[in-house]
């Protein structure tokens, strides 16, 4: 450690440490607008300004190196008169336009100004006006608030992996632009808002609407992937208004992607308000006791083998427990989580999670993908794998990956093939790939959904265990085989065991007239034609999606800033939201529902609070009472598959499991904004820029 003083306390750093650093680590706080915590050192705004002892001008704290010994002022007279001039430079050109501008009471330059700005300007020339740019149908821009501080740029070139934005000119002509007028390309664009200190950079869909002090907070999870990032949703009234990260270094650092961040105008569209029954073909509105009634008559004589529920991709662990333990009370073992059919290991819990945990990735020096595309399946997590790659230098971070390439992931990959024939190759130690994993001392291997839902699911599964073991993916106090899951429900219900019991159906087999009354818990994303004619469906969910015009009986949910709700993420970390905003109408929270019913179909669950739903969730699996990262960052044992048979592997390509990354889910797709920005990305519009 290096030992600086800073105001005449002493303090202890890393080597290497910037004076910024150093001051911040005795307590001083350094204003600041180009330098960024996760973004590059560029040292252009100078505000960060202190003096050292010794040296002959105030220097740039956040790029200056600290030494043993070193003494930093923070609070002196030539420190306060250089910040002042600094300010008075940056407002030369700035509009002071504060009421209209959308950034007001949480810009960063306007509470500098506060604490370093004179309140009288000597300026009169004219100011310098900038023309704005379009990036698409999700960052709004008034470039002539900019101040050059160029975090964006660093972080499209960075975080992102989508260098779009540069500087062109110098002086007082130099401006952020996409050197070619062009929509932003990332998944992460919106995080840019968060980054920039100024209202040069703001979100479109919701520009000019509120004000950030006009706002009630409310900590949840984003449901729109499995990651689990942390959020904030910030609500008016009764609705939600703007979703923001909040920081988690374990999950998502302090980053969120742009469905979801930008999907919340779903939230009031299309949404099911109260109770319908469908009588002669036609649905009718009902009250909820005429809805459960009929349901129960429905459900008189019904053999409790001809029952099935069938459970959608955002559902919280409550509504999972609750369901799976009314149809337990029924005498149905058909219960699904996995819509899509997918295949996993479920004899201990290590064979179904990301078990290094996602902050696992820093510390991988070798990665192969099997059947995922990270960037579209979770964008969070392919910009901890770019920034693994940065970090280690730009080449001692080998990435390969069997699949069908569709976009650029962001950090180079080699391509062992389109289908699980690779497998083969490595196995057998044919391909030098197997040497680099074998050679690397924390190899990592992600299996996705587009090899778990294949018919071929369990060799593929097989074969890649048996190549982790083979390279020392899973060795004492490291396990590297990891399962990246797309479903923010997906998870708990493995948790909670709400898969097929003995004798039961899975989703397929249900689906095909496998039963007779089908309750659909927020399932959505399956084709609804693969459903009987004969089939009595009961949907309960908060969209007026497919389902729901299918459904003879529909029970109106909460959405997941409706209700305080438990999610488990694809590393197995136990995570609580809470509720931002009631449902609207009659709409209620889905555990509820399913304990309501449970009383008039004479089957009355245990339990009536949600404190009581937690305890019964710990009583199905401990994992929701000690918060679940026990033994999912290491290997827990041998994973119950057999030796690999090669011969069962299918030659035919792996395929995307998320073809539209804007529209994956009833929420995304009531959203006018991710209609946009299909429009905008989607394949058709690629498929025009390529030609």
């Amino acid at each position: 450690m290096v030992r600086v003083i800073v105001d005449g306390t002493p303090v202890d750093v890393p080597p290497g440490s910037s004076a910024l650093q150093a001051c911040e680590a005795a307590g001083k706080e350094i204003p600041r607008f180009c330098y960024h915590e996760r973004l590059s050192v560029a040292g252009n705004c100078r505000m960060c300004l202190v003096q050292v002892v010794r040296a002959p001008k105030p220097v740039a704290s956040c790029g200056f190196p600290v030494a043993d010994g070193m003494e930093i002022l923070t609070d002196t007279e030539v420190v306060r008169r250089a910040r002042r001039a600094v300010m008075e430079f940056l407002l030369i050109n700035h509009p002071l336009d504060c009421p209209i501008c959308d950034q007001g009471g949480e810009c960063d330059l306007q509470d500098q100004a506060y604490g370093y700005g004179t309140g009288v300007s000597r300026y009169q020339e004219a100011k310098r006006a900038v023309t704005d740019k379009d990036l698409g149908p999700l960052v709004k821009t008034v470039m002539t608030r900019c101040i050059q501080c160029t975090r964006c740029v660093r972080f499209t070139t960075e975080v992102a992996g989508t260098p779009e934005l540069g500087m062109v000119s110098r002086g007082e002509n130099a401006e952020i632009t996409t050197y070619v007028e062009k929509a932003l390309t990332s998944e992460l664009s919106g995080n840019l808002i968060d980054i920039c200190p100024v209202g040069a950079l703001t979100a479109k869909p919701s520009a000019f609407r509120a004000r950030s002090w006009e706002y009630k907070k409310t900590d949840s999870i984003d449901v729109m992937d499995a990651v689990g990032t942390n959020i904030q949703v910030q609500a008016r009234g009764g609705e939600v208004m703007r979703i923001v990260p909040r920081v988690n270094d374990a999950v998502n650092e302090e980053w969120l992607s742009d469905k979801g961040r930008f999907s919340i105008d779903g939230l009031k569209r299309r949404r099911l308000d109260q109770p319908w029954v469908r009588v002669h073909g036609k649905l009718h509105k009902a009250s909820w006791q005429e809805a459960f009634v009929s349901l129960a008559r429905r459900l008189e004589g019904v053999q409790g083998e001809r029952i099935g529920a069938l459970a959608g991709d955002l559902c919280d662990a409550e509504s999972l427990c609750a369901l799976k333990d009314l149809m337990t009370a029924l005498g149905s073992a058909n219960i699904d989580c996995r819509q899509d059919g997918a295949w996993y290991d479920t004899s201990q819990r290590s064979g179904y999670l990301f078990n290094s945990d996602i902050s696992g990735i820093d510390d991988a020096d070798a990665l192969l993908l099997i059947g995922t595309n990270p960037r579209h399946e979770a964008p969070v997590l392919n910009a901890r794998i770019r920034k693994r790659f940065l970090r280690s230098g730009r080449g001692n971070f080998p990435v390969a990956a069997l699949g069908v390439p569709t976009c650029d992931l962001t950090y180079p990959v080699e391509m062992l093939g389109e289908g699980p024939e690779g497998l083969k190759a490595l196995l057998d130690g044919s391909h030098a790939f197997t040497d680099i994993l074998k050679n690397a001392k924390r190899p990592m291997i992600i299996m996705g959904h587009g090899a778990l839902t294949r018919p071929d699911a369990k060799a593929i599964y097989t074969a890649a265990y048996s190549l982790a073991q083979q390279v020392g993916a899973c060795a004492e106090g490291w396990n590297g085989f990891n399962i990246l899951h797309t479903a923010a429900s997906r998870v708990a219900g493995l948790d909670l065991g709400f898969l097929p019991g003995q004798r039961g159906l899975a989703s397929p087999n249900m689906l095909r007239g496998g039963v007779e009354v089908l309750w659909l818990l927020g399932a959505d994303d399956f084709p609804l034609e693969k459903i009987g004619p004969e089939t009595f469906v009961v949907y309960q969910g908060h969209h007026g999606d497919a389902a729901a015009a299918r459904a003879d009986i529909i029970l109106p949910g909460a959405a997941y800033t409706e209700k305080p709700g438990t999610y488990v993420n694809t590393a197995g970390r136990v995570q609580r939201a809470f509720r931002a905003i009631f449902p609207p109408g009659q709409a209620k929270e889905d555990w509820r529902i399913i304990r309501a019913f449970s009383e008039v179909v004479g089957h009355t669950l245990p339990y009536d609070t949600q404190d009581g739903v937690r305890a019964r969730m710990a009583e199905l699996n401990p994992v929701f009472a000690t918060g679940g990262m026990a033994e999912s960052g290491r290997l827990a044992g041998q994973v119950g598959v057999e030796h690999p048979a090669l011969c069962d592997l299918t030659g035919y390509p792996f395929r995307e499991v998320v073809t539209d990354y804007y529209q994956t889910n009833a929420i995304s797709r009531a959203s006018p904004t991710m209609a946009e920005c299909s429009r905008v990305y989607g394949p058709a519009h690629a498929a025009v820029a390529a030609e």
